[in-house]
């Protein structure tokens, strides 16, 4: 018996024509696959972590500004929003957006750079692909294989999420283009940090008002929501501004990729893989200005002072808990030890502290390297 929806887009994914997963299993119950995948997705370890990795602001800032949880909620919203517009699988867009971050580090982009820099000469470090490595290797859960055994669709869809497909990831296929479910999470994922950061800015006192105005897509909400709503307070008309630019880019996205989609005769997967190219976009129009959100976005909010003094702390924590792993392999936990003797120590201790949330991180220093912390 299948439970897929009957009203899928011709060019959708579904559940019964997936690759499968890479271990057999028997199964409880006859949920369609990408709705399992989604459901494990939620119950790891590593998206209950989410809660306490941040994202611009570490977790001790206030308890306001938003976590790698609550951002992958919101890329699930978007994601989904549009699946349906498009008329694709759900359940499919909601497990990739879902797993999107489960690789992230502790401390936001600053944790990411530290890592990256410190594994350089042993294949680097990308969030990306290490939420694969997450879902594929490193999930504890079940008693016949590692990982959470997903399938190719949910697996493919993280892999390509990354800007680097690399060699040993040649199963995935990097000559084809993902599903459109897949697709969708790049500007999914777009949509949600550009609008959670600037509320996440103004709330902060980051960013003003005024200063925002010189972006003519937050201009142009801004009037919009003056106009119906006058005499509104600015809280809570800046919170309907960010509702109207999401809604504004969810629905050029949609138009777009629907004129692409009939411009270049996509009827199947197939079609949509052979292409080769992502078929997901903004218009033209709206990418320009999504292009200058971005830049000021860079330029007052991620350059700030108080965000460079983060990100200086951020990279000192984990370059010195590396190190002190690296020099001292009986600091780690003995399942970490254990592992040291089959794969690279370096790669162990990377997966150590990607997996950490900014909390734990900053206890573990605090253990490591004051003297006056119990251990």
């Amino acid at each position: 018996m299948s439970y897929e929806r009957p009203d899928l887009a011709p060019y959708a994914a579904r559940s019964h024509l997936s690759k499968g997963r890479r271990y057999p299993e028997e199964f409880k119950d006859e949920r369609p696959a990408f709705e399992r995948d989604r459901d494990r997705i939620i119950h790891s370890a590593a998206f209950r972590r989410l809660e306490y990795k941040t994202q611009v602001f570490v977790i001790h800032e206030g308890d306001y500004y938003r976590t790698r949880l609550t951002h992958s909620l919101e890329v699930a919203q978007i994601a989904r929003g549009l699946a349906r517009m498009l008329g694709l699988n759900e359940e499919l867009t909601e497990a990739v957006a879902l797993a999107h971050d489960l690789g992230h580090t502790p401390f936001g982009h600053a944790g990411e750079a530290a890592l990256n820099r410190l594994m350089e000469q042993w294949g680097g470090f990308e969030h990306n692909l290490q939420s694969l490595r997450v879902v594929e290797v490193l999930e504890e859960r079940y008693p016949n294989f590692p990982g959470l055994n997903l399938t190719f669709e949910t697996r493919e869809g993280l892999a390509k999420h990354s800007a680097h497909l690399h060699e040993e990831l040649s199963e995935y296929e990097p000559e084809l283009a993902p599903t459109l479910e897949a697709q969708l999470i790049e500007l999914a994922d777009e949509i949600a940090y550009n609008n959670h950061d600037i509320d996440d800015g103004l709330e902060s006192g980051l960013i003003q008002l005024e200063e925002l105005e010189e972006v003519p897509l937050w201009k142009e909400v801004w009037e919009l929501v003056k106009g119906k709503y006058p005499g509104a307070r600015l809280k809570t008309l800046k919170y309907s501004a960010i509702s109207h630019l999401i809604s504004l880019l969810i629905h050029d996205v949609a138009s777009q990729t629907l004129k692409n989609i009939r411009e270049h005769g996509i009827e199947s997967l197939e079609d949509v893989r052979r292409y080769g190219r992502h078929l997901v976009c903004y218009s033209p129009e709206v990418e320009r200005e999504s292009a200058r959100l971005k830049e000021f976005l860079h330029r007052k909010l991620y350059r700030h002072f108080r965000v460079e003094r983060m990100r200086l702390k951020a990279e000192r924590f984990i370059t010195e808990l590396f190190k002190a792993y690296l020099e001292n392999p009986t600091l780690l936990p003995e399942k970490y030890q254990r592992r040291m003797q089959q794969e690279l120590p370096q790669r162990v201790i990377c997966d150590y502290i990607a997996g950490m949330t900014d909390r734990f991180a900053l206890e573990e220093y605090k253990k490591l390297f004051d003297p006056y912390e119990r251990v």
